[in-house]
C-alpha cells in the first residue's frame, strides 16, 4: 500500500453501539456487490488492503469507513464510490448496461443520448412547440427580466417571470420558502410553477431563476420544452447590475462577494452552456444587445417578425 492510503487495520469505532439503517444499507450494498463480482470476503480485503475482521463489521452494518477506505474498496470491486454507496444507477442490470454504455462518453455523445432517450420515452416535447417558448437563463443580474421583456413585446407574447409563480404558487416569498420549508421544498414548487407555464402558455418568454439549471429534473423539462437562451455576462457585470438595481446584498458582510460570484458561475456554466443560444450581455449596449437577441432567436426557431 502506498504512503499516505488508508490505515491497513482501520477499527470500528466502539460508539457506534446501535445498528444504524445508513450503516445497514452500506453492508447490505457492499455483500451484494463483493456476491456479483464473485471475490470472496478474504480477497476482497487483500485487495482493498484492509482485514478481513474489519470487512465483517461493515457488511455487518457495524462499520462507519472514512472515504479513504470507501475509495480503496470502490477500487478493489471496480466500481465508483457512487455505486458502493448505492447509486441509483446501480440499482439494476439494465442501469449497469446503460451506465456502461455512457462511461467516458463525450459531452456531445452523452447530449445525443439524452435527446434519443428523452423521444425514445415520450418525454422529449415537440420541436415546433419548443420553437414557441423562449427560456431565458443564467445568474442573476444577466439581464433576463429587461431583455425578457423587452424580446416578449418583439414577439407579441406574454412575459412570464418564474420566480413571481413560485411566489404565487406557495403564498410566500422565495426566502421564507428557504428559511421555513427547506431547499427540497423551492425546488418542488419551482418544478411545479414550471409545469403550470408550459401547461398555460403555448407561445411565452420565459425568466428562469439562476439555480433552476442544478435541478435536474426542471432543466431536464425546460430543454424538452422551450428554446433556450444563456445571457451570459462578465462577474464584473453581474454585480454591478444587481447593486444597480438597488440590491446591496450581495455585497452585505461580504469581503469575498466577487469570488463567490465567480465560483457560482464557474460551477454553473456546464450546465449553462446545454442552452440552444448563447449571447454575451456584456460585449454591447442594450439596443444591441436586444437586436443580437432577437436575430439569434429568430433564426433559431424562424419565428416570424411582428
Amino acid at each position: 500500500m502506498s504512503a499516505g492510503g488508508p490505515s491497513p487495520e482501520p477499527a470500528p469505532p466502539n460508539a457506534i453501539e446501535e445498528r444504524h439503517p445508513l450503516l445497514d444499507a452500506f453492508g447490505d450494498r457492499l455483500r451484494t456487490l463483493r456476491a456479483q463480482r464473485g471475490l470472496t470476503r478474504r480477497a476482497l480485503a487483500q485487495t482493498a488492503a484492509v482485514s478481513e475482521r474489519y470487512l465483517v463489521n461493515l457488511e455487518a452494518g457495524r462499520g462507519n469507513p472514512s472515504l479513504l477506505i470507501l475509495h480503496e474498496i470502490a477500487r478493489a470491486l471496480d466500481c465508483s464510490v457512487a455505486q458502493l454507496l448505492g447509486d441509483v444507477s446501480a440499482t439494476s442490470p439494465e442501469w449497469a448496461l446503460i451506465r456502461e454504455l455512457l462511461q467516458g462518453r463525450g459531452e456531445e455523445d452523452l447530449r445525443r443520448a439524452r435527446l434519443a432517450v428523452g423521444e425514445a420515452l415520450g418525454t422529449g416535447g415537440d420541436r415546433r412547440s419548443a420553437n414557441r417558448r423562449i427560456a431565458l437563463i443564467g445568474l442573476r443580474g444577466a439581464g433576463k427580466s429587461t431583455l425578457g421583456q423587452m424580446l416578449a413585446e418583439y414577439l407579441d407574447v406574454p412575459f412570464i417571470e418564474l420566480s413571481a409563480e413560485i411566489q404565487r404558487i406557495a403564498g410566500i416569498g422565495i426566502p421564507e420558502i428557504h428559511n421555513l420549508y427547506g431547499p427540497g421544498a423551492y425546488r418542488k414548487y419551482e418544478r411545479r410553477a414550471l409545469e403550470d407555464v408550459l401547461q398555460i402558455y403555448p407561445e411565452v418568454v420565459l425568466a428562469t431563476p439562476g439555480g433552476l439549471v442544478t435541478d435536474p429534473a426542471a432543466f431536464n423539462l425546460l430543454l424538452s420544452h422551450c428554446t433556450t437562451v444563456w445571457l451570459q455576462a462578465a462577474p464584473e457585470a453581474h454585480m454591478s447590475r444587481v447593486i444597480g438595481q438597488g440590491d446591496t446584498r450581495p455585497m452585505a458582510g461580504n469581503d469575498e462577494a466577487m469570488a463567490d460570484l465567480r465560483r457560482i458561475l464557474d460551477a454553473r456554466s456546464a450546465f449553462y452552456g446545454r442552452a440552444d443560444i448563447t449571447l454575451d450581455t456584456s460585449a454591447q449596449a442594450l439596443d444591441g444587445t436586444l437586436g443580437l437577441l432577437c436575430k439569434l432567436v429568430h433564426e433559431r426557431t424562424e419565428t416570424p417578425r411582428s
